[in-house]
Order: C-alpha cells, then sequence, then structure tokens
C-alpha cells in the first residue's frame, strides 16, 4: 500500500526541514557569526548572515511579525492544500518542499531571532565592486522551487474550442 498525498507532503517537509537545520547547524559551527568563506572568488561564498526580514531582507527587524505570517501562511495553505494540485506527485512535491521551507525559517525566527543564510553568489563589476544575489538557506530554496512547481502545474492553457464543421453544400 502506497503512500497518501498528505503522507508524501508530510514525508518531504521533514525530509526538507532537516536538511535545512542540517545544513544551519553546520554553518553555526564552522563559521562564526558574519564571517565569510570564498568557495570560487568572483562567484561564490559560504557566509553566515542573520536576516531579520523577508526576502532580499524585506521588512528588516520584523522578526516577530514574519514568524506570524509564516504562520498564518502554513495555516492557511495546510488548510487549502486540496485546492492544489495534491493528486499529483508534482503537487505533493510542491507543498512539501513549502510546508519544509517555511518551518525551517519559522524555527530559526523563534530560535535565534533571525533566519540563517548561508549560500552567497556575487561577481565583480568592471570598477572592481561586487555585485551579489541576497544570501539564502536550504529553506529558501525549498519555498522557491516548491512556489515554482505550482506555478507550472497551474500555469495549463484553456481548452482549445473547436468549431462544429458546418454541413457540406
Amino acid at each position: 500500500m502506497g503512500l497518501n498525498a498528505n503522507w508524501r507532503i508530510g514525508l518531504l517537509a521533514l525530509v526538507v526541514f532537516v536538511l535545512d537545520q542540517l545544513t544551519k547547524l553546520a554553518v553555526r559551527l564552522a563559521l562564526p557569526y558574519g564571517e565569510e568563506r570564498v568557495v570560487l572568488d568572483g562567484f561564490f561564498r559560504f557566509v553566515h548572515w542573520g536576516n531579520t526580514g523577508a526576502a532580499w531582507s524585506l521588512f528588516r527587524n520584523n522578526n516577530a511579525t514574519l514568524a506570524i505570517i509564516a504562520l498564518v501562511a502554513l495555516l492557511i495553505l495546510f488548510l487549502a492544500r486540496h485546492h492544489f494540485e495534491i493528486h499529483t506527485l508534482g503537487g505533493q512535491f510542491a507543498l512539501g518542499f513549502i510546508f519544509g521551507g517555511i518551518v525551517g525559517n519559522l524555527l530559526d525566527r523563534l530560535l535565534h531571532n533571525h533566519v540563517t543564510d548561508f549560500l552567497y553568489f556575487y561577481v565583480y563589476r568592471r570598477d572592481g565592486s561586487e555585485a551579489g544575489f541576497p544570501a539564502f538557506n536550504v529553506a529558501d530554496t525549498a519555498i522557491c522551487i516548491g512556489v515554482g512547481l505550482l506555478l507550472l502545474l497551474s500555469w495549463k492553457g484553456e481548452p482549445t474550442k473547436t468549431e462544429p464543421a458546418s454541413p457540406p453544400g
């Protein structure tokens, strides 16, 4: 007997959550807060940064408010999950990624008063300054993948209407 949709979503959410928390723990143990390690100069660094805001540090210093918003979003998504494509593996993966990511970042907000980010991609401009993508983590990646999957699954073309053939004559 296979797992039903809700169990698959929950299991994947748990896997994402555990992977997120293990990677953040490794960063906390390996790098002091605020430190960075260059992996590929001019492209990628491991960092140990805290984000009290949302994506791209929007709404910085609103950790408590964002924790409440995450709880509300989690509850709404959980209650509305049957409105998504959960009968497909794609829909189950999407919601599992989103749930696991939300819970991973929420736990950070509750335990550490910020979300731990550690993946930082950047390039050097011609003038030597740095242009970087905001640092992120496994939970952020899972949320983005899950939302992207939901968008792809919901992006269905309208059925084409065929005109009835006109009688010969």
